[in-house]
């Protein structure tokens, strides 16, 4: 069992050694994102110029699209008009491009491409116009990164690429983003700057979350007051989204807008002419409270209420199952979006809704009663099945948030997975097709960097390098079941995005990075590579003008057993490229003056670090702290009976990798389980002499992070049968407040032999009557398991 601790340890040097072979080889990177599949760098390089034409192969009438695209692409920063002609009967010059269509490679599929890149020319092929847009966003990454500015670039610029021969295919086939447009509006010219980012990210489904709570974006003919009065709210801009109340009845409302069918028809047309697809979403039966400013009646109360100025939770008001004139409502709205929208999908919504105006109408408790459902779960999925047969009816195919698995899965949906894995892994055990955007690494409006230092958002800590380490198919799926899984999704709601600026801030460049989790084959993508191109892809950004954020100052601390050296050593690593980091182990805070980090230091007793980034001898962040202690099962191998979950940072060493958690649970160092049970076996790999053995855990009631509601720890010699240690001493940590650590300590009297120890503690699920989310599963966070 010693490879365990082989592997984890060669996983983290593995890290430091890969960045120090980019950067001696960065300067022959080539810099594309997301990576192709494969992609080999010849001598010699090809040059466009004012001559240059762009020839479409005879089977070309359909992409003739995709050459206007990279005609009027080039014409901008390089000043050259590029003719477009037919390859047929014709010679081709030397230093032309040629966009071929060809049938005769099955293996690219519909969005894959081959770029031929000579001293003669450029050749991009491809069985479907799509996958020549693919290979055209590809070749201007090839260009010089001026070839994104918005204006005229430099007379000075050489607008030459590298001798290059790629082979390109995605390896899923939804990549999606998604934007929210109603708690602020934002003018189509973004939406269509928006729609860029992804193009160039070889991103191919704009997902538009056109309403919610806070405004309806869309005209919709039959019901003009939906933008009349949905679009619009009170202004109350310059207080908190949280601490806004319901405004008075003399307050006009002013703050908002919204897209005419004109508009949609522009933005869509604009999207299909870059190969991205438009998802619309119509959010019911939740989310849906603006609706009733405009026509109350379509509520279980009939009672009008004004268009929420900020947060709205919970979110009581939601539409009416019980009323069959909602239904005729809704069927209406979405026969004008089905025409607006070519894409095969809409999206419903269908998430966080509340049931307490259902059980409280007599409509809806009738519609139960008269449908036999068995709850509510139960209506809601009633509802959600009759919206879906409707949508079939129209040729299309419906889409929700996880929540539509709530009471049962309508026939034909697609489940977008966002409140972790499972509804993604339910959804594909059912046979269902699911798309991964789990908030724990696909919510870009989390914070990237230290929340001191960085714009108001609504929470979390999302960094640049954790999404780029998502990984979308769950392990628990089969093969089959594993094709469920058509692609991954990053959401940008903007509940603290006002501007578009701010948008572009939170979505830039964590879009890059899953991208590539969206295109790049999973063993071909590489923290340190990935950064390396980055450096790159920025300067495109401050060429397009891009508002994009320089991520994490922030160091992170971690550790790895070295067998040799039978020593736990410490690592400290950051997102940024060639950082000055600068550490403490005497409980100071460092200076410019504090041990520069050179690479990885043993700890041989129990250590506080901080390091921190300087830059011209300034620190950029706060410094980070971590506790380390060294112990018998440090690095050793842990088995879990039950697994823990994926939405907060954590790793199959966490509960043995000698880091102390803290009391924040986003700091990476927390073990987290959602309704399930602590179940771990920790294998010492030989026999050690034991006298005590402890384990953390955090109490956080607000954050639904409860203690457990038992512990038992045993040990063995043989990994059969467990001595159950007696007198468990229960050290309780001094702390004030609503949250605290706490520490179950057993001792022996005398040290005795063990190899294997068993932890088990029972969680508080379902959480007790009278605390935060009573009835739901709750979070049991763990931290190191400590050997003596």
């Amino acid at each position: 069992m010693r490879k365990a601790g082989v592997v984890f340890a060669l996983i983290l040097a593995g890290i430091s050694l890969h960045a120090q072979t980019d950067q001696k080889e960065q300067k022959r990177v080539i810099s594309v994102i997301p990576k192709p599949t494969q992609l080999a760098v010849r001598d010699g390089q090809c040059t466009l110029t004012p001559s240059t034409a762009v020839y479409l192969s005879p089977k070309g009438r359909d992409s003739k699209w995709v050459a206007e695209y990279l005609a009027q692409f080039l014409a901008r920063p390089t000043g050259y008009q590029l003719d477009i002609k037919s390859a047929s009967g014709s010679r081709i010059p030397t230093g032309s491009i040629q966009l071929a269509l060809t049938d005769g490679d099955a293996s690219l599929g519909t969005e894959g491409y081959t770029l031929d890149a000579t001293a003669k020319g450029i050749m991009i092929k491809a069985a479907r116009p799509n996958g020549l847009m693919y290979g055209v966003q590809t070749l201007l990454q090839l260009l010089p990164p001026e070839v994104f500015d918005t204006v005229r670039a430099p007379a000075t610029v050489q607008w030459s690429l590298p001798c290059v021969q790629i082979r390109d295919t995605p390896r899923f086939p939804y990549r999606g983003m998604h934007l929210d447009v109603s708690r602020h509006f934002f003018p189509k010219e973004f939406v269509k700057r928006y729609i860029d980012l992804m193009v160039m990210h070889k991103m191919n489904v704009f997902h538009w979350h056109l309403t919610d709570d806070q405004g309806w974006r869309i005209e919709i003919k039959r019901y003009p007051k939906l933008t009349e009065v949905g679009a619009w709210r009170v202004d109350k801009e310059d207080i908190p989204w949280e601490e806004r109340g319901l405004p008075d009845a003399d307050e006009k409302a002013t703050y908002g807008g919204f897209y005419t069918q004109s508009d949609v028809r522009e933005i869509v047309a604009y999207a299909a002419a870059r190969g991205v697809s438009v998802l619309p979403e119509i959010e019911m039966p939740g989310h849906s409270s603006e609706v009733f400013a405009a026509y109350p009646e379509f509520s279980c109360r009939g009672v009008w209420i004004p268009v929420r100025p900020g947060g709205y939770w919970p979110n009581v008001d939601i539409l009416c199952a019980g009323n069959d004139s909602v239904f005729t409502f809704m069927e209406n709205v979405l026969t004008e979006v089905a025409a607006l929208f070519p894409y095969q999908y809409i999206h419903i919504g269908g998430d966080e809704a509340n049931k307490e105006r259902w059980r409280e109408c007599p409509k809806c408790q009738a519609r139960m009663k008269a449908e036999n459902l068995k709850d509510e779960e139960g209506l809601q999925s009633y509802f959600i099945r009759r919206i879906e047969k409707f949508l079939l009816s129209k040729n299309k195919r419906l889409i929700g948030w996880d929540e539509i698995l709530q009471g049962g899965l309508a026939p034909e949906a697609t489940v977008m997975s966002w409140r972790g894995i499972d509804g993604g892994i339910e959804a594909a055990k059912m046979g269902h097709d699911a798309i991964m955007t789990p908030i724990s690494h696909c919510y870009f409006d989390y914070y990237q960097a230290d929340p001191s230092t960085e714009p108001e958002a609504i929470g979390g800590y999302t960094t640049l390098k954790k999404v780029y380490s998502y990984e979308p198919i769950p392990s628990v799926l089969s093969e089959e079941e594993a094709h469920h899984i058509i692609g991954v999704q990053g959401n940008v709601w903007t509940e603290y995005m006002p501007t578009t600026r701010s948008v572009e801030y939170m979505s830039v460049p964590r879009i890059s990075a899953l991208a590539e989790v969206a295109w790049t084959p999973k063993g071909s993508r590489s923290w340190d590579d990935f950064r390396s191109r980055l450096e790159t892809h920025r300067r495109r950004f401050e060429a397009m003008g891009v508002a994009s954020s320089n991520g994490s100052y922030r160091v992170a601390v971690r550790t790895a057993f070295d067998v040799p050296s039978s020593a736990l050593k410490a690592f400290l690593e950051t997102e940024q490229i060639n950082p000055e980091i600068r550490y403490t182990t005497d409980d100071s805070d460092p200076t410019g003056e504090s041990p520069r980090y050179e690479g990885p230091f043993p700890i041989t007793t129990e250590t506080r670090v901080r390091a921190g980034i300087f830059v011209d001898g300034t620190r950029k962040d706060r410094p980070v702290e971590k506790v380390i202690v060294p112990h018998l099962a440090a690095g050793r191998d842990v088995r879990y009976r039950q697994p823990f979950s994926d939405r907060y940072e954590s790793h199959q060493f966490s509960l043995v990798d000698g880091l102390r958690a803290s009391l924040d649970f986003r700091d990476g160092s927390w073990q987290a389980f959602e309704g399930n049970d602590l179940d771990v076996i920790v294998d010492l790999q030989k026999q050690c002499d034991v006298r005590t053995v402890s384990v953390g855990f955090l109490e956080n009631e607000p954050a639904r992070i409860l203690l457990p509601k038992s512990l038992e720890i045993g040990v063995s010699t043989d990994g059969e049968f467990y001595r159950l240690l007696e007198d468990l001493d229960h050290d309780v940590l001094d702390e004030e407040g609503p949250v605290s650590t706490h520490e179950y300590i057993a001792s022996l009297r005398n040290a005795v032999p063990v190899r294997y120890i068993r932890v088990r503690a029972k969680s508080e699920t379902p959480i007790p009557a009278g605390k935060p989310g009573e009835g739901g599963n709750a979070w049991l966070f763990v931290d190191e398991i400590i050997v003596h």
